[in-house]
This record gives structure tokens, sequence and C-alpha cells, in this order.
């Protein structure tokens, strides 16, 4: 973790794990894209940002293709975005697909706010305008930059086991990027969910209509094949005319305004934090972060 990462940029050792931190796999009509970081929880770094980004654009053009689920590898969907991995590529440029500039030689505060306008935000509204349904498939941990993630897909399924948490206002910053939490939960759930961080079961989820059905380990792939195929059944152009309208619904409602909003606030609180602390992220790191949310879980 590098220390004060907004006053000079810098080259930093990459050491990925992986040069395919996404998987793409089809059956019929459906496109399966896979996280594939298990080691890390699928923790997300710039480079599967891009994978994923280059793995639904291969979906959106293959009109054999009517529905797209998004899985994560191994026992967790997400632990987040990647503060803490040997992969962790913050100082590096990629191949943008937004109009926004390259970030790694901007000073100061300058820096995160040009990567994240591309990286998170810029992307997660890119993916939720996608043309075909979609559908996450939750298991384990959906944390953070996980919840981003799910958040953008249509459909949620989760197994029984599953959570969802956001814990970075212990880093004094007022949620993730791509601000859903008052359209995904009521105002005082949504604040009890920043402000205190604890973990939400996915029944609890599922109570306020932020999961739409719950499944166990065993059944989530069958199940959520069942809701891709009757999906994948439906006239194609209704599909997206449905997906398209009931988002300006959302969008009506203020959740684009409001997330323009949110993103100048975190952006703020990433620039007080590395002023007066030792990093950007309010002096603490993935492992401080994993120790305090374990802590506050009980130990589990």
């Amino acid at each position: 973790m590098e220390l004060n990462n907004l006053v000079e940029p810098k080259e930093v050792e990459i050491t990925y794990e992986t040069d395919a931190p996404v998987r793409y796999e089809t059956d019929g009509p459906i496109a399966y894209v896979i996280m594939d970081r298990p080691k890390y929880n699928n923790a997300q770094n710039s480079q599967m940002t891009y994978a994923l980004d280059a793995a639904f654009r291969r979906a959106v053009d293959d009109d054999a293709i009517a529905v797209i689920v998004l899985k994560g590898a191994g026992r967790h969907f997400s632990a987040g975005h990647d503060i803490g991995t040997p992969g962790r590529d913050l100082h590096k440029e990629f191949d943008r697909k937004l109009l926004y500039p390259g970030h790694t030689n901007k000073p100061g505060a300058e820096l995160l706010y040009t990567r994240e306008q591309e990286v998170y935000l810029g992307m997660c509204r890119r993916w939720r305008d996608m043309p075909k349904p979609t559908i996450a498939a939750v298991q384990g941990a959906c944390v953070a930059g996980g919840l981003m993630l799910a958040w953008v897909c249509d459909f949620i399924v989760a197994t029984d086991d599953a959570f969802f948490q956001d814990p970075v206002n212990r880093m004094g910053i007022p949620g993730v990027e791509y601000s859903a939490h008052g359209f995904e939960l009521p105002p005082r759930v949504a604040k009890e969910f920043i402000m205190l961080g604890e973990r939400m079961s996915a029944e609890r989820a599922h109570n306020f209509g932020m999961v739409n059905r719950l499944s166990t380990r065993e059944k989530l792939d069958e199940d959520v094949k069942a809701m891709a195929m009757e999906l994948a059944s439906r006239p194609r152009l209704g599909n997206w005319l449905t997906k398209q309208a009931l988002n300006l619904v959302e969008d009506l409602r203020g959740k684009r305004s409001a997330m323009d909003a949110h993103f100048h606030m975190h952006h703020f609180a990433h620039a007080q934090s590395d002023l007066v602390s030792s990093n950007s992220l309010g002096g603490m790191d993935a492992k401080s972060m994993a120790a305090a949310n374990k802590k506050q879980a009980g130990g589990a």
C-alpha cells in the first residue's frame, strides 16, 4: 500500500497473479462473465475492470446472447476494490473506454478524481445501460466495490449465506463511488448501512427488495439459469425497452444527479484524508480494513 498516493503520481511494481482475471463462457443464449481472482476474493483492480468491460462488450455484440450473468469464482462474489494485493494497479494506464483523460500524470487529488470517473462511476453507468438483461449471481461477500457490480445488474440472486456491506465510512468516505444506496434501500436503512458499515444478510436485503431471489450455494447456478432462460425466451427488443423505461424512472427520481453529487463528496473525502492522514483511505489499508470488518462481524 503506497502512502500519500495523491501527492506525486509514481510508478509502482505490479505483480498480476493471472493474465485473465475474467472468464467468459456461454451456454446457449446465456453469457457468463466470471470474475476470476479467487485468491483475492475477486478484488477489482483495473486489470479486472477493463476485462469485465471487454467481456460485457463481447456479450452485447453477440446477437446469439440474450442474457448476461455476472458471477464470482470461489467462495465470494467480490471483496470490493483492490486496495492491497500485488496486482493493485492504481498507477497504470489502460486503453480507456470513456472520454476522460489519463490519470497517471495528474497531481494531487486530480489523480483519483480522473481515474475513478472512468473505472468506477463511468464504467458502472456504462454497464447499467447494457441493452440485454443482466443477473448478478452472488455468493458469500459482496462488499463495497462488489456492491457496485451487483447493483448495475437488473436482477440479483443471492445465496442464503451471502452478505452485503459498505464499510468505507471507516475511511471517512461516504460510501462507494456508484452511490445507489438510497435507491436500493430506504433512507434510514441506507444511513445505517453506510454509517455503521455492518453486514446485511441476503435475507434482509431480500426483504428490502435489493435482492430478487434467494438461493443456496448448491442451487445458485441452477436458479440463475432458470431465470436467464425465461428472460431469453422473451422478445429481445421488449427486454431492452423495459429496461430503459425503468432505468429512466430511477433517473427521473434523481439517481444520476444524486450520484454526481455524491461522487464529488467522495473525492473531497479522499483529498481530506490525504491531507490529514497517511493516505487517501483515511490512513487505512487492506489489512487494517479486513481486521476491523472481521472484528465488527464478531470474528466471522
